[in-house]
């Protein structure tokens, strides 16, 4: 079997129904910078890991939201949490502790997409 030296990872990519309504979410909601965009893909900014969303994945898969999950990294969970519901976000689960430094809050984008906040309280 071969063997590859994997460095990381480069991007996320979602299957989306409307590249500029997802790629408006993601950049007016939750701050990402639009790398790139066109009618079928917008790649975003995320740290070190591009967003990536993607009309023709939506079109290949006869459901548009699959068993995943991104995690988005925050400074403070509480903060982000009060920041989007003032945008209008509403959320699954409020911030809890998941590990002993570590808390999370679950929400969901336009098409469906599990997103959750991770970091400190």
């Amino acid at each position: 079997m071969a063997t590859i030296a994997v460095s990381g990872v480069a991007a996320v990519m979602l299957g989306v129904k409307d590249v500029q309504a997802a790629a408006a979410f993601y950049s007016q909601k939750l701050g990402l910078r639009i790398i790139m965009q066109e009618s079928q893909i917008a790649l975003l900014q995320c740290g070190p890991v591009m967003l990536g969303l993607n009309h023709g994945l939506a079109q290949k898969s006869p459901h548009t939201v699959g068993a995943t999950e991104v995690v988005l990294r925050v400074d403070s969970v509480k903060s982000a949490h009060q920041a989007l519901l003032a945008e209008g976000i509403s959320f699954e689960s409020e911030p809890h502790q998941i590990t002993p430094t570590d808390w999370v809050a679950h929400f969901r984008d336009l098409n469906g997409h599990l997103l959750s906040i991770f970091g400190q309280v």
